[in-house]
């Protein structure tokens, strides 16, 4: 699947979460004031997957206040996740993707560059959906570092 764009209208998704709970997309926008952030990101446990889950933990709260609820996907396994939410003290959901299903349809897996080697692989990627299931804002190939400060200023949470 290519990436998406603002105004494409993404498909729904199950996954499993952690204690064997179950997270769909389209209940998460029902739920939410005015959005869905799906964050995609290559391994838990790892520094910029590390830095990147530590930063949406320190803004989830003015995430929320905005109205946007956050949702890490990996293709980890559901133990994996738990063990990183609990060392990372973690406060939104995070999904495993382990056959890229999801990662696939949503342009997060494929083709990158890896130390100037082309690869297959789980592309650090962003979407934000609206309540109407639309693509506010897709960011791929994005770096951990800085990113979710870059996120909020697009979203206009912090003045540019």
């Amino acid at each position: 699947m290519a990436q998406f764009e603002q105004g494409d209208t993404v498909p729904d998704f199950t996954l499993d979460t952690l204690q064997g709970e179950k997270v769909n997309l389209y209940e998460m926008l029902d739920r939410a004031a005015k959005g869905v952030i799906v964050y995609f990101y290559p391994r838990a446990m790892t520094p910029g997957c590390t830095t990147e889950a530590c930063d949406f933990r320190d803004s989830e709260n003015s995430l929320k206040s905005a109205g946007y609820t956050v949702i890490g996907i990996s293709p980890d396994t559901v133990e994996s996740l738990q063990k990183f939410t609990d060392k990372e003290s973690l406060n939104f959901p995070l999904a495993s993707d382990p056959d890229k299903t999801v990662m696939t349809q949503w342009g997060a897996f494929g083709e990158k560059k890896n130390y100037g080697k082309i690869v297959q692989g789980v592309i650090r990627s962003t979407v934000v959906v609206d309540k109407d299931r639309t693509v506010r804002e897709a960011l791929y190939n994005v770096k951990a570092t800085g990113h979710v400060a870059r996120l909020r200023k697009l979203l206009g949470i912090d003045p540019e």
